[in-house]
């Protein structure tokens, strides 16, 4: 194998497939990053049945191998996928490739949908769609805390785990990595002393499953761009750095240190390392910096990005790109004349500095993965990070269920109407997720009939 293009492998009565070129690879990607709806299942759904079922550009065990990888990572797991596919197929161009194709189309789509919510938020048919996808998310981000919690949450200990994350963040207001740093502290010492309540549980599929000869198959050796080197390594690892650091000191030289896009730059980066659990568990970190930190945007305004998110192709976490977009908007950090411009660099600068660092887990840490070959575990400390997790995202439900059921109270203390209809399009979402199996997609659209129905009947 060369860095642009795969060796034929010839199997008698079940021949892998023909060469892949780079171009070949590109328009792949380009259409997943249109189509990926659903969230990190449903892309990572999505790319099996396409790359390992149909495709066979690479085999089902190597297909799960790199997804352990990848699901032990902070950042989102199925664009880490897609970068670690794109760059053992065609080396460093085509990692770059797949990840930036899996994000770029749904930058764009926010981009157009955030300025018209911001530029028509107003009108009264959006008003009454906002109106029922709203607690449609709400309903979401719970189904969300129960899917991982009944994964994740196998014992007492990690419920304990869950519930004392729950009350650091809601009750406390502790920022979200001090939680994440002391789950992992717990999960490291507890593992010594009950090591078998640590232990990570849970498969993403049957890795001996065969769907025919692979382009990259169980045994297919390395190429050679994906071996270990530490020359690679510190040279990805500087040239990261240099980027970074490039764009925070064009930044600071710019608007200085205390300038709106320059403290985007750097929380966003910190946001970068501690999004273990996926998106959902990084949302409640990046609500307390960008409203109650930053103020760039409202709790109300969070929560509408959320569902213009839950609406867009890519990964979830595109919603910091709302948020850049909305801060840069607000704080208007060009003047304002030029608000769609500023909030178009906002929501670029935030997805910059988010992926980076995805981009350098997979080519530092990669190569190491290829060496080994084998199945990666979930450490004692992740385990138990994963557990906090699931209270964090169950803070994130019920702080969103008091802003849609409660919207005219200013300290969330149940003052002002109750919102009875929201509560029933929110209790009927869950129930859809729940019992009838319905995708996201379909419930925010049904959610949103809803809302503007009764928009209209006011």
């Amino acid at each position: 194998m060369t860095e642009t293009t795969l060796n034929k492998n010839t199997i008698d009565d079940s021949s892998a497939p023909e060469s892949v070129s780079l171009m070949e690879s590109f328009f792949y990607w380009l259409k997943l990053g249109f189509i990926s709806f659903g969230g990190p299942a449903g892309q990572i759904s999505m790319m099996h049945q396409e790359l390992v079922e149909k495709r066979r550009w690479i085999s089902n065990q190597r297909f799960l191998h790199a997804l352990n990888y990848t699901m032990v990572l902070p950042g989102p797991e199925a664009q880490q996928l897609a970068t670690y596919i794109g760059w053992l197929m065609h080396g460093v161009r085509g990692g770059i490739m797949a990840g930036v194709l899996f994000v770029l189309p749904s930058l764009f789509i926010l981009i157009g949908l955030t300025w018209v919510y911001l530029a028509y938020g107003n009108v009264p048919a959006i008003e009454g769609i906002l109106y029922g996808i709203k607690p449609a998310v709400t309903a979401i981000v719970l189904f969300a805390a129960y899917r991982i919690g009944s994964k994740a949450l196998p014992n007492t200990i990690l419920k304990a785990i869950a519930v004392l994350a729950f009350i650091a963040i809601f009750v406390l207001n502790i920022p979200f990595p001090y939680i994440v740093l002391c789950a992992g502290i717990i999960g490291y010492f507890g593992s010594r002393v009950l090591p078998e309540a640590f232990q990570a549980g849970g498969h993403h599929g049957d890795a001996n499953a065969k769907y025919g000869a692979a382009l990259i198959d169980d045994n297919t050796p390395a190429p050679e761009h994906a071996r270990f080197k530490w020359s690679r390594v510190i040279s990805f690892l500087v040239i990261g750095f240099m980027i970074w650091a490039g764009a925070m000191l064009a930044l600071t030289m710019a608007y200085g240190w205390d300038g709106t896009l320059t403290k985007m730059g750097w929380f966003f980066t910190k946001a970068a390392l501690v999004t273990f659990g996926g998106a959902y568990a990084v949302l409640p970190y990046v609500y307390q910096g960008g409203v109650e930190q930053f103020s760039w945007l409202t709790g109300t305004q969070m929560i509408d990005g959320l569902a213009l998110g839950e609406t867009t192709p890519g990964p979830l976490i595109m919603v910091v790109s709302f948020v850049g977009f909305v801060g840069a908007w607000t704080k208007e950090v060009f003047g304002p004349e030029m608000l769609p411009w500023a909030g178009a660099v906002g929501a670029a600068i935030a997805a910059l500095f988010t992926f980076l660092p995805s981009f350098l887990f997979i080519l530092v840490g990669g190569p190491a993965v290829e060496a080994t070959r084998d199945d990666l575990k979930f450490t004692a400390p992740l385990t138990a990070i994963t557990a906090a997790v699931v209270g964090v995202i169950l803070n994130l439900a019920v702080f969103f269920a008091l802003h849609v059921l409660w919207p005219q109270s200013q300290n969330l203390d149940f003052s002002g109407q109750f919102e009875w209809v929201a509560a029933l399009i929110g209790t009927a979402a869950f129930i859809a997720l729940v019992k009838f199996k319905q995708g996201v997609m379909t419930v925010i659209i049904a959610c949103a009939l809803l809302g503007l129905g009764y928009q209209f009947m006011q």
